[in-house]
């Protein structure tokens, strides 16, 4: 049986550094092994002289709609931002956050494939969903209108989703974050630092290979709300490209090594377990494998990249191994959630190992 049915994840994901350039419009062109239309698009700027949010987009909702992971803020409308989902990569407007009009900005993209922006309606759970499926490297794009009662959505994954993030569009709530690893009576907020939440929200039920379960309860507004439009961005693990795991740090500079199977081109991590950032970190930009530090980016704040030996890994053939004692990243006795994609896998779909580049 193949150890990976994805040898290029670059067909499903990419990393992609830009420079802005002072003028009204720009064409991203990404530079990855495969070609790549994105369908979830994170935008960051990197080092301008102020702070910027997120900017995320997606082609179910459009490219003139759009959201911030460190803010609680509903969905706005802009025009000045992304412009246009290309064949390999996207066009921006002058909006400061993707293109500073008057200094020059280095912006960071991360991009994941998923139906080119068809949908369809999905009624696998007890309410219609609007959904974009790419079982191929698991992942779906659902949006979905709340009733106030437990329900149950239809994500088309054809597997067990290992990790779901919702974000209610139509008024100011906390982005929401279903991972396995921590279970379905918890959920972290990925516009703050808090530990894992017992809350209840996804019904103390797990997701299937069909549906997962949004809870009823009382003032469950981040995710059901009677009225209330959502959009969820939903994730099974695909052998050699995907990792939605845990691990427990040891307190040591001689960290927790975790295995993906698969050389990571980008992760992203919490503490579940204190208080802690979220923080992104990705081979374009990392310095690692015993560097001085480590370029990161918080989900939860607007600030620029940051180095930070706190965070140091060393990014391997088959996973990833922590450099550092701190609690953000590797506190002895703290569990940890990532998320992962990768690089290149460990090992080829015709089996042959596939060497560290």
């Amino acid at each position: 049986m193949a150890y990976t049915t994805i040898d290029d994840p670059s067909a499903h994901f990419q990393t992609t550094l830009y420079t802005g350039n002072r003028s009204s419009s720009q064409t991203i062109t990404n530079d990855g092994n495969s070609d790549l239309k994105p369908d979830w698009l994170w935008i960051k700027p990197r080092n301008d002289t102020v702070a910027h949010s997120h900017s995320l987009f997606d082609s179910t909702r459009g490219v003139t709609k759009g959201l911030a992971t460190n803010v609680d803020e509903a969905e706005y409308t802009t025009s000045s931002k992304v412009t246009s989902f290309n064949t390999d990569g996207f066009s921006i407007g002058n909006g400061a956050s993707v293109n500073q009009p008057d200094r020059d900005v280095n912006y960071v993209t991360w991009q994941w494939k998923a139906n080119g922006g068809t949908t369809s309606s999905n009624n696998d759970g007890s309410i219609t969903v609007n959904l974009q499926v790419n079982q191929e490297a698991g992942f779906s794009i659902g949006t979905y209108t709340g009733t106030g009662s437990q329900l149950t959505l239809g994500h088309g994954l054809g597997a067990v989703p290992k990790l779901h993030i919702t974000k209610k569009l139509n008024a100011a709530d906390a982005w929401n974050v279903y991972h396995e690893s921590i279970g379905n009576t918890h959920g972290l907020r990925l516009n703050n630092t808090d530990a894992k939440e017992d809350f209840g929200f996804y019904g103390d039920t797990s997701p299937t290979s069909s549906v997962f379960t949004v809870g009823g309860v009382t003032n469950n507004d981040r995710l059901n709300t009677n009225g209330g439009s959502y959009v969820f961005y939903s994730f099974a693990e695909v052998k050699g490209y995907s990792k939605f795991g845990s691990y427990v740090g040891n307190g040591n500079a001689n960290g927790t090594f975790v295995y993906t199977g698969f050389k990571p081109a980008w992760v992203m991590r919490k503490c579940s377990t204190a208080s802690e950032q979220w923080h992104i970190q990705d081979t374009k930009r990392l310095d690692f494998n015993n560097d001085s530090d480590s370029s990161i980016l918080i989900p939860s704040n607007a600030n620029t990249e940051a180095t930070n030996t706190n965070l140091n890994m060393d990014i391997l053939s088959n996973g990833f191994k922590c450099r550092s004692s701190d609690g953000a990243g590797n506190g002895s006795g703290r569990t940890y959630v990532y998320m992962a994609f990768a690089e290149h896998p460990f090992v080829s779909s015709k089996g042959a190992p596939v060497t560290a580049r």
